[in-house]
């Protein structure tokens, strides 16, 4: 059956993380997405924990490419240009993220695609935004967790040394604010019947995903409070006595639950749990005595007796105890595809799940210009054309 963006064809100029992920997400619910990649490949080929026999794939590229297919084009050369040009004229959407400028140099910044098809939706994803005293700063993930607040929110409790998260949150965040963001566009253009510039940074993407809570002391103008250290919320990782776990006990019958679970009626009665906003003021004597008690116990007997109480609990799961885990296999959340030139590899079963157009991971991830000479020919050049195109350079094909 057909995705919900059935129809739809997607061009990804864009590299690294936040926008390949967003139109692969796309391609999950149907899109005909068409990455449009240099003739040596896109960089996230040649990135760690490569895992291919012919040298064009790693971990990373297949996660954020699957479903796709590749046009290798040397976009400096006025020859491939015209080509991208012709591709133009069927989109219905443009993913980049050149830095500020790049695209206008090369001819196909927003004003110039929209010239071609005033129907494309051109989306743009930059660092921190198109302006500002940054805007020529090189910007990875890190610099985002360090200028979003994110660093300080991990901040370590006794110390307050910002961390950072070990997973690049940012660019992954961005790419779902990308992709929901370009449906909407499409929505938007069945009244209009004209495409528009979407602009996307990560810096702005992480302010709007950390607000609602990390935010909360300078939400009311004149009422600002210096944010404490892990605001967001304490560890909530215990170690029992053969491995970690976490407990949720924020309501009250939670907090009760938890007492007769561990079999510490007494509890209930001390002052300093005794409402939900005590037990927060509270929460360092709170986290340390629950942790003093979980320490006592296996790890399994107290999820039992947790789940009993109805109380929020969990194991605090390795990455290699994730893909076997009851839950994840019952709901079948990770599947399994044949990769060419890899073998069996593991890709998370899309998130969003549609009743009547389901979306569906529909092809491993493509080989560099793997459909060059198909794409080609969908736009109307003859093999003649196609053979010369890649003999000068402009193209390849795989």
């Amino acid at each position: 059956m057909s995705g919900p963006l059935s129809g739809v064809t997607v061009l990804d100029i864009s590299t690294v993380v936040a926008g390949p992920l967003a139109t692969m997400h796309l391609a999950d619910q149907g899109a005909n997405v068409i990455k449009v990649e240099p003739p040596g490949g896109d960089i996230n080929r040649r990135s760690r924990q490569k895992v291919s026999e012919n040298g064009q794939f790693s971990a990373l590229f297949i996660s954020t490419n699957h479903g796709k297919r590749s046009i290798a084009l040397d976009l400096k050369n006025p020859d491939a240009m015209a080509v991208f040009r012709k591709l133009l004229l069927k989109a219905d959407v443009l993913v980049q993220n050149f830095r500020p400028g790049a695209t206008e140099k090369l001819g196909i910044g927003w004003e110039d695609v929209r010239k071609i098809n005033p129907r494309t939706i051109y989306v743009s994803i930059t660092g921190v935004g198109d302006g500002g005293p940054y805007v020529r700063k090189r910007i990875y993930d890190p610099m985002i967790q360090a200028l979003s607040g994110m660093a300080d929110i991990q901040s370590e409790q006794t110390t307050r040394r910002p961390q950072m998260i070990r997973t690049i949150l940012a660019d992954k965040t961005t790419s779902i604010f990308a992709a929901q963001a370009i449906t909407a566009a499409l929505y938007a253009r069945e009244k209009t019947g004209v495409g528009q510039h979407i602009k996307l940074s990560l810096l702005g993407t992480m302010l709007s995903f950390l607000w609602p809570e990390a935010m909360m002391q300078y939400t009311v103008v004149g009422r600002e409070k210096t944010a404490a250290a892990t605001n967001a919320g304490p560890d909530l990782v215990f170690e029992a006595r053969d491995g970690f776990m976490t407990v949720g006990t924020i309501s009250d019958p939670e907090w009760q639950g938890f007492c007769d679970a561990v079999e510490r009626p007494e509890l209930k009665q001390d002052e300093r749990f005794a409402t939900a906003e005590l037990r927060n003021l509270n929460s360092t004597e709170r986290i340390n005595m629950m942790a003093g008690i979980l320490r006592e116990g296996a790890r399994d007997e107290w999820l039992r007796r947790l789940d009993q109480a109805d109380v929020p609990c969990a194991p605090v799961l390795r990455r290699d105890e994730i893909i076997e885990n009851e839950q994840v296999v019952a709901m079948n959340m990770v599947q399994t595809l044949q990769q060419p030139f890899v073998g069996e590899v593991r890709q998370p079963t899309p998130a969003a799940l549609f009743g009547s157009t389901p979306s569906a991971i529909r092809g491993p991830a493509p080989g560099i210009g793997e459909h060059t000479r198909d794409i080609l020919s969908e736009v109307g050049l003859g093999d003649t054309e196609i053979d010369a195109l890649i003999a000068s350079g402009a193209a390849r094909a795989g």
